[in-house]
C-alpha cells in the first residue's frame, strides 16, 4: 500500500458518519456507523485508520498505526537503498586529438561507465576548427566504436554552439 503517512486520519480525525470497516485480519466487517467502528477498534486496542478516504462511504482498517508506520518507514529506507543515482560524467576531447590523449581519454570514459555513469564526450571547437564538424564527429564515432561493447549511444552527435556533444550510457548487464 503506497500511502503517505501524513494524509492518513486515524481514529478522531475520522469525520465521515459512515464507514466501510476492514478488520486487523483483513476480513470485510462491512459498513456501521463511525463510532461504532471506533468502538470496534479500541476493544482490541488496535487504532481505526482511514485507508481510502475517496470511496463512497470512506474505507478504514483496523490496524496498529505505530507499527503500520514504523514497517512504511523501512519499506522505504529499503526502495531508497535500492535506489542508484547516475550521474553524468564529462570527458572533453579536441578534434585533432593525438592518439594517446585520446586513449587516455577513452580508459577515463570507460572507468566513468564501469561505475554506472553515463558519459558525455564533448569535442570543443576553437577559432576556424568549426568550419570541419565532421573531423570532431570522427573523433566521436571513433570512441562509440571503441566502446560499443558496453555502451549504448543514448544521444548522437549534435554540435551545439562551438562544441559537439554526444552521450553514451553503460549496457544493461544481461
Amino acid at each position: 500500500m503506497a500511502i503517505s503517512k501524513e494524509s492518513l486520519k486515524i481514529n478522531e480525525e475520522i469525520r465521515a458518519r459512515e464507514v466501510r470497516v476492514v478488520g486487523s485480519n483483513g476480513d470485510q466487517l462491512g459498513v456501521m456507523l463511525t463510532r461504532e467502528a471506533l468502538r470496534i477498534a479500541g476493544e482490541q486496542h488496535l487504532d481505526l485508520v482511514e485507508v481510502a478516504p475517496t470511496a463512497k462511504p470512506p474505507v478504514c482498517r483496523i490496524m496498529d498505526f505505530g507499527k503500520f508506520k514504523y514497517e512504511q518507514q523501512k519499506r522505504d529506507k529499503e526502495a531508497k537503498k535500492k535506489q542508484k543515482v547516475v550521474t553524468v560524467k564529462e570527458v572533453k576531447l579536441r578534434p585533432n586529438i593525438e592518439d594517446h590523449d585520446f586513449n587516455v581519454k577513452l580508459k577515463n570514459a570507460q572507468r566513468f561507465l564501469q561505475d554506472g555513469d553515463k558519459v558525455k564526450v564533448t569535442i570543443m571547437f576553437r577559432g576556424r576548427e568549426l568550419s570541419h564538424p565532421e573531423l570532431g564527429k570522427q573523433v566521436l564515432l571513433k570512441m562509440a566504436a571503441e566502446l560499443k561493447e558496453m555502451v549504448n549511444v543514448e544521444r548522437e552527435p549534435k554540435l551545439e554552439g562551438k562544441n559537439m556533444i554526444m552521450i553514451l550510457a553503460a549496457k544493461p548487464h544481461s
